[in-house]
């Protein structure tokens, strides 16, 4: 069963890695077009930093960052004591998030984003980062609800 969660990882990862295809061939850096008017629109920018571009250009940090929140997840995710359906599939979507993002830092040395809120002022974000948000909360709803009752 183990074996289903990291495909699903490796999908996300996959779905990730196609739409930043599709916006890097369909798009010049910048440009924004329409989705779903009022909702979002894709607009191609490259982020060599985290959210908001904080500690841009620190490629060494967040290939280090990655790589050990992979070592963390897939130690949780492999673990016995946690063996939560809720808790797991937070696990899957934050593995297959950092993948989608690690790929982008290690062969581009930026990330690609693309989803922009429209009737929301944020930050331009991407499929690995939505993923890794979903994971954490997920995750979150977990230890907040079910936690106590797996001890």
């Amino acid at each position: 069963m183990q074996v289903i969660g990291l495909i699903v990882a490796a999908l996300i990862a996959a779905g990730d890695q196609w739409l930043k295809y599709y916006i890097v061939t369909n798009y010049q850096v910048g440009e924004s077009h329409d989705v779903l008017p009022g909702l979002f629109s894709f607009t191609y920018v490259r982020n060599n930093g985290a959210a908001w571009n904080v500690l841009s250009g620190q490629m060494w940090f967040f290939y280090l960052v990655s790589i050990a929140a992979i070592g963390v997840v897939l130690y949780f995710y492999f673990n016995k004591k946690y063996d939560h359906w809720l808790f797991k599939s937070g696990l899957v979507f934050v593995l297959g998030g950092i993948i989608g993002n690690l790929i982008d830092r290690l062969h581009l040395k930026y990330v690609i984003d693309m989803i922009d809120l429209d009737f929301v002022r944020f930050n331009i974000f991407n499929l690995a980062d939505s993923a890794i948000t979903v994971g954490v909360i997920m995750i979150f709803c977990y230890l907040l609800f079910f936690e106590r009752e797996d001890d």
